[in-house]
């Protein structure tokens, strides 16, 4: 027992300001056994919780967790008294004095109007300031071609985008900029929209082949197809060439901002929503999940190239798309090609996928080595999509439509991991939130598997990534190809469960090479995130990510503040603007 709080928290690498004295109930934390807010059972993880209910059931004193009485019928039925009571039991896992993880914030999509003016710069000044009062290392903007390059070809307005970077700056804030080469719009979480350049939709008005195409005929303009990448059909200029000029413009144009190290990152976008994926699963096209999604290769240069490799390799009847592959909204046991043992694993059907998901790494191959000559010096990431859904199943389908050829039998993500290390590119990898449960919760049927997605990717890089078995894939294919894995989340995230899945995934408890995330970025900055709850949950998180103390609240309204194994019980503290630790960065 100690009766003053500044006598107790005293560090010697961190100092802690407080507001007054006040008691102090020293307390003890194992780390080794904090990171349990999903436990396995049976093979299968058991929480429950959701934005407004975050709690997690564990052993009590030899307690088995079959018998808990909270497992014996549904929660449902569970009345917020009894919730109070569990909360406090949840073990937390203390990540004070881990690794420091830089925290990055998006800013909103339509920050930059289609005249590329700043909007509203006093309100984006004041939430920018809140985000560096809570120690945010920099902020994520989307540079959008449709705004820059609008009206004529090589014709450049950066003037929103500078008055952005200097508030930045003046901020001492970091910029990661991403080079936005498709649409806004039509896809979840889209608020505005943004089109391609209006001399490019004018091209495709007359060649519409300029543009993703699927068995159907349907057109979708999110982004240009990958098969005109080197076909001068952009008023005498490549797809590729046009992405170099982009990008040599924002280089030359924003000069002093890189030689300032202010801009920190360059994220190159690859396809729709600047993933690095065919636009298999369009909602403007039907597309609800868990739908399969379709292939996207019957734009007139897709289906040339299909046909001349099908006659390298001496079978011209190859050169077509599959007949029986379903609709977007189809389950994979309902098609012929990718049911269990169906054509996907056929002579034909590994010809096709190869193919296929040849044409995307050939397409990152081909933007990164014109983007490291745009950018040298400056770090590069391209984003990778979580496509999760039907993971477990043999075939794989929807990660089939939309590039990735990762079946059972093979591991789609390494050679991608292989191409990003070839041109020293960091691997963004989304969905870093997300847990299984959660999924076969919702969507059952889908079979689901986003943390194990997660792991193959990471170990495919051998630096980061997030979803059980999809998850762990990704980031196993990332850690494996020595490549730095940075992150962000797939969908808005508020509550501390998705914080926690974050940090775990983050940071991997006892992994024997100490890997973690070079850099995660949250999305986004909303008049949500800055309620004052959510923002404390963020501001915690934050913490924690850097490896700092941080309080922990109860809903009896007293204050648990750790550090290392120990922690200590201030009563009476409801909020955290009296406390701010400093720390040095590891």
């Amino acid at each position: 027992m100690v009766s003053n709080a500044r006598a107790a928290l005293s560090l010697t690498s961190n100092q802690l300001f407080l507001g007054s004295s006040m008691r102090v109930c020293s307390g003890f934390r194992s780390s080794g056994a904090c990171n349990l807010l999903c436990r396995r059972l049976k093979g299968d993880a058991v929480s429950f919780g959701c934005r407004f209910r975050n709690f997690a059931l564990v052993r009590d004193k030899g307690q088995k967790i079959e018998d808990h009485p909270l497992l014996d019928g549904s929660t449902d039925n569970t009345d917020d008294e009894q919730v109070e009571d569990v909360r406090p039991k949840v073990p937390e896992r203390d990540f004070t004095g881990t690794a420091y993880v830089p925290v990055y914030v998006m800013l909103p999509l339509g920050a930059i109007d289609m005249n590329c003016e700043l909007v509203d710069p006093d309100s984006l000044l004041n939430q920018l300031r809140t985000l560096k009062s809570a120690n945010v290392d920099g902020v994520m903007i989307d540079c959008w071609w449709g705004i820059v390059e609008a009206h004529a070809p090589q014709v450049y307005n950066w003037n929103g985008y500078r008055r952005l970077f200097q508030i930045v700056r003046d901020l001492k804030l970091k910029l990661q900029a991403v080079m936005s080469f498709h649409e806004c719009g039509g896809n979840v979480g889209d608020s505005v929209h943004i089109p391609l350049p209006h001399w490019v939709t004018e091209i495709g008005e007359t060649n519409p082949d300029i543009y993703f195409t699927d068995r159907e005929g349907r057109h979708n303009t999110e982004c240009l197809t990958w098969g005109i990448d080197k076909e001068r059909v952009l008023k005498g200029r490549t797809a590729v060439e046009v992405y170099f000029d982009y990008m040599r413009s924002f280089r030359v144009e924003f000069d002093e901002f890189f030689q300032d190290g202010i801009i920190s990152e360059i994220e190159i976008g690859l396809g729709p929503c600047g993933e690095l994926r065919y636009p298999s699963y369009p909602a403007k096209h039907g597309w609800k999940y868990p739908g399969i999604g379709e292939f996207q290769c019957y734009d007139k240069y897709l289906m040339k190239s299909l046909t001349k490799a099908a006659a390298v390799r001496g079978h011209l009847f190859w050169g077509r798309g599959p007949e029986n592959a379903g609709s977007y909204n189809s389950a994979p046991h309902e098609t012929g090609f990718f049911r269990d043992g169906g054509d996907y694993d056929s002579y034909y059907g590994r010809f096709f996928l190869n193919w296929y998901s040849q044409v995307l790494i050939d397409h990152g191959d081909r933007v990164l080595a014109l983007a490291n000559l745009a950018f040298e010096g400056t770090g590069i990431s391209a984003k990778l999509s979580g496509i999760h859904w039907w993971y477990k199943t043999a075939s794989h389908a929807a990660e089939l439509t939309a590039g990735f050829y990762n079946p059972s039998n093979r591991d789609g993500y390494a050679p991608i991991a292989e191409m990003l290390r070839k041109h020293g590119v960091a691997l963004n990898f989304t969905c870093f939130e997300m847990r299984t449960l959660d999924q076969h919760e919702g969507f059952p049927e889908a079979l689901a598997d986003p943390e194990g997605l997660v792991w193959q990717t990471i170990l495919s890089c051998h630096i980061l990534v997030c979803y059980h078995l999809f998850n762990f894939q990704v980031l196993n294919a990332a850690w494996d190809a020595c490549i730095p894995l940075a992150s962000e989340n797939a969908l808005p995230c508020y509550d501390r469960e998705g914080y926690n899945k974050i940090l775990e995934n983050a940071k991997p408890l006892n992994n024997p090479d100490g890997r973690h995330l070079s850099v995660f970025t949250y999305l986004r900055l909303s008049p949500a995130l800055m309620e004052r709850h959510n923002f404390e949950e963020f501001e915690q998180f934050v913490k924690r990510m850097h490896g700092m103390v941080v309080l922990h609240f109860s809903p009896a309204g007293s204050t648990t503040v750790s550090f290392g194994s120990n922690s200590f019980q201030l009563p009476g503290i409801s909020s955290i603007v009296m406390i701010r630790t400093i720390c040095q960065h590891a």
